[in-house]
This record gives C-alpha cells, structure tokens and sequence, in this order.
C-alpha cells in the first residue's frame, strides 16, 4: 500500500474520530444540556454475588442470606472509596460490609455507631457515614470523642431482619451508644414479592432466599431457574465491566457506544431478574430448608396495612430493647423515587424512573401505607423517627445512580445531614452538654 493511500485513510479515521467526538458530546448536552467533560455522566455497579462460585452468599442461621466472611465487594467508584486491589474492601467475620469484627469492644472515649437496613443503609456505611460522623463532632458532645461506625445493614433486609441482628449482636455483648435503621423501601418493594411467591411477608427476600434454598434443595431448581441464574450472573458480571469502563472513560464517542450498549445489557438484567421472581421453584418432599408460607389470605389493601404494622412494630421493639441500655436510636424512613413529587431532570430520570422496575408498585402504593401506621401509632411525633422522604425535593442535582433506590454521593450526604439534626434533636447526654 502507498502512503499516499496510507495518508487518506489516516485522514479519514481521524475525521471520522473528530465526528464521532463531536456527536458524542451534542448527544450528551442535547440530553442533560451539560458539557461531558465537565459533567461525565455516572454509572451504579452491581452488586457481585460470585467470584468463581455459584454464589458467594450464604444462609446465617439467624439472619437469613448473608455474604460468606472475606468477600471481596465492590461500590459504584463516584461514592468516593475506590481501593486499590492491594487493599480491597472485604465483608467481615459475620459477612456484613464493614471493616471491623463483630463484636468489638467499646475503648474509652469510643462512641459506637450501629448502621442498620439493607442495602441503602451498607452504602451509607460506605458514602454517607463519614458526613455524619463530621456533622456530630462540631457538636461540643462529641468533639474529644471516637466515632465508630458498625455497618450491620445488608442488602435485601427488611424486618423483622433489622430487630433479629440487633436482638443477636447484643445477646453476645456487644454495645452501641447510638442506633441508626435506615428501612421502609425494602419492606414494601420485597415484601409483595414474596407473597407471590408463597412466602410470607415476614419471611426474608424471597429474590435473596430462595436461590440459596433451591442450591441447597437441588430439586426445587428447575432448568429456567437454573439458566436464569446463569443468565442474571453473566449480565451482572458484564453491567460491573461496562460501568468501570464507562467510570474511566474520557471521550464522549466512546461513552456514547458503549452507554447504549450498557443500556441492552441493564434492560436483559432487569428482564432476567423479575422473570427469575416470577418463576416458581419445583415441589420438594421432604426439604431440608423451608419458608413459611403465607399466615393469611392478604387482599387489596391488607397486603400494605400488615407490611406497615410489621414494619413499624420491629422498630419499636428495637427501641424497646436499646432504651433501658441508655442507647439511642433513630429510624429513617429512606427516601425513593417511587415515593416522591421531586421533579427529574432528563438524564437523571433515564437513570432514575423506569415504568418496568419490579419495585416500582410496592414503593407507590407501600410508602402511604408506612406512613400512615407511623402517623397512627405516634411514630412521627418522636424525635427518634425521621420520615426522610422529602429530603431531596429541594435538590435539583441528581441524587439517584439507578432505577431501584440508591443514592449519589450528594445524596447521601443529603440523608447524613438529615440523620445528624435527627441525632442531636434527642433527649440525650449531649442535649444536655456544654
């Protein structure tokens, strides 16, 4: 070949790359009417359940799913804690996300923080604790005091999973100063799935148990169960490559293919994972590992009205059991897109709103139920309960990463701020401190 003819097509590959270059970042601000490079646009991970396994979660006796202790787990990298591999974040002795062992004893001057909920609150324990931690020690209480934050939230939780890890953890010594339940979305987006799938409401998540019981009862895994869950972990594992491809990329052409690309691969996830909640497992005879079925026939209304008492009668007997130990305690009713008359702006709504989501019909018609049992019993009337749902009306920023219900960094630091005038409004010591 001449280079002559070499010289055109060099020309030309980068005429087309100027182009592409070019169409990316008008696509992009024809969008969200911003510049790309200034404004890159941010992806949500998923979640990893296996790394050369079928699953690395495993069945706690007491609490349900859990991760195996030692796993390695990832976060969308704009929360702000990426690691280097060197130094991954591991879950620890009893699967949860947090760099301590459980329990760990209370050393002088030490206040310990415990962070509950599902997987809203384990994020939190990664983006929004440390805004809650600065937000406490300006208060005079706490400004020769140790903060410690104990990450005791997983996701998928939903009560009575909260009350039962607290009821354990304190049966074995281990003490807390202050309690934060971050719930609410998990119990009413979760809980309707599991009646259509013949377990109780106040069973765990059935998306989150019952695979591991068909692993563990190898008959009630039917050939579609078994593909979809081939199926859900390849795209899992592809979305988690593409959004760190798309986190590091600098060039709006390159974002523009392999956005769309992303788009494909999140939409089959999305398709697998409610065609998995929809499949029913194969009858067992005699299994080995069961859930209760439903302990009633919930029609219409009853189904939200019950998910709500239980909900908020969990959160109660927390407060029962932490009061007579002198520890305080704060439950969050978590914020949701489902749940809210926020405006949206273009891109955040593509990220945010999708009619297709799964959850979408339990946090519309479960959050008035949640709070109408808080109003009825007097929950909202108590400086220990924060109905956080309203907490980013205000806030013209986006402050979702996904079409479920977790948060950006502002958003987060949103909620810590929100929890932090929770904390310092209670009758406690540093109400009284100088």
């Amino acid at each position: 070949m001449s280079k002559s003819v070499m010289a055109v097509i060099a020309v030309n590959v980068v005429i087309f790359c100027l182009l592409a270059e070019l169409a990316g970042v008008g696509l992009h601000y024809f969008r969200t009417g911003q510049i790309f490079y200034l404004h890159r646009p941010t992806y949500g991970a998923v979640r990893e359940t296996a790394q050369g396994e079928i699953t690395a979660d495993r069945l706690n006796p007491y609490f349900g799913p859990s991760h195996k202790a030692g796993q390695q787990f990832d976060f969308p990298s704009e929360l702000g804690h990426e690691r280097s591999p060197a130094s991954p974040l591991k879950t620890n002795n009893f699967g949860f996300d947090s760099p301590y062992n459980f329990p760990i004893v209370k050393a002088n001057r030490e206040f310990i923080v415990g962070i509950f909920g599902g997987s809203v609150g384990v994020f939190f324990c990664l983006a929004g604790v440390d805004r809650l931690v600065a937000d406490l020690q300006r208060h005079e209480f706490f400004k020769d005091r140790t903060i410690v934050p104990l990450c005791m939230a997983h996701e998928g939780y939903k009560q009575p999973q909260q009350l039962i890890v607290l009821s354990y953890f304190l049966s074995v010594g281990q003490t807390f100063d202050l309690v934060v339940n971050i719930d609410g979305f998990n119990e009413v987006a979760l809980s309707p799935l599991n009646e259509r799938q013949g377990l109780d409401i106040s069973m765990p998540s059935a998306q989150h148990l019952l695979p591991l019981i068909n692993l563990i009862e190898r008959s009630t895994l039917t050939p579609d169960k078994l593909e979809t869950l081939a199926a859900i972990s390849r795209d899992r594992e592809r979305l988690n490559w593409l959004t760190g491809v798309l986190q590091r990329n600098r060039l709006a052409s390159v974002g523009l293919a392999l956005d769309g690309y992303r788009r494909i691969v999140a939409n089959r996830y999305d398709e697998e994972t409610r065609r998995f909640a929809a499949l029913e497992s194969a009858p067992s005879g005699q299994p080995i590992v069961s859930a209760i079925p439903p302990t009633e026939q919930r029609i219409g209304g009853m189904l939200y009205a019950d998910i709500a008492r239980n909900w908020a009668q969990s959160s109660q007997l927390m407060r029962d059991m932490l009061m007579p130990r002198g520890t305080a305690y704060v439950h969050v009713l978590q914020p949701n897109q489902y749940a809210t008359s926020r405006p949206f702006g273009a891109e955040e709504a593509r990220i945010a709103l999708s009619p297709d989501s799964p959850f979408k019909p339990g946090a519309e018609q479960g959050y008035p139920a949640l709070v109408a049992e808080a109003v009825s019993r007097g929950m909202t009337r108590t400086a220990g309960f924060l109905d956080a749902t309203h907490i980013f009306d205000a806030e013209r920023a986006p402050v979702y990463i996904d079409n479920c219900c977790h948060y950006t960094r502002l958003g987060y630091d949103l909620l810590a701020d929100a929890i932090a005038k929770a904390v310092l409004s209670l009758d406690s010591p540093w109400a009284h401190a100088r």
